[in-house]
């Protein structure tokens, strides 16, 4: 396989995801941003910004059309990933957020914590 070399971040990365369409890979980073990448060439897409914080950890929906991401400021956001612009910010858990998935039918959202709690987030 060839390696491509995707540079951009400011700090380390916590995750890479794949979206569900393979078009585009997102990746979480202690400098407060997830970027975008182009799925099949590592081409550098899109930053989206507006955590204050570190983001630990991001899901994508099923239909590829929204990223969900779990930061150290303790909030959920969700990205249109089209406009590249923010859709919701979901406050609510008391500590820094480690874990979210989306579910498989794209209704909802599960996160966790710091605080000790599991969080069900409906559309």
């Amino acid at each position: 396989p060839k390696r491509v070399l995707c540079t951009g971040h400011q700090q380390l990365i916590n995750q890479v995801l794949f979206s569900p369409n393979a078009r585009l890979i997102a990746s979480a980073s202690f400098d407060k941003s997830i970027k975008l990448w182009d799925g099949r060439t590592g081409k550098y897409v899109a930053s989206l910004r507006g955590h204050v914080s570190a983001v630990y950890q991001i899901s994508w929906s099923a239909d590829s059309r929204l990223v969900c991401s779990g930061s150290s400021d303790s909030t959920l956001k969700v990205w249109d990933i089209k406009t590249r612009s923010l859709l919701t910010d979901l406050p609510g858990h008391a500590d820094e957020v480690f874990a979210v998935d989306w579910s498989p039918d794209g209704e909802r959202v599960a996160s966790g914590g710091r605080d000790r709690v599991l969080k069900l987030w409906r559309r």
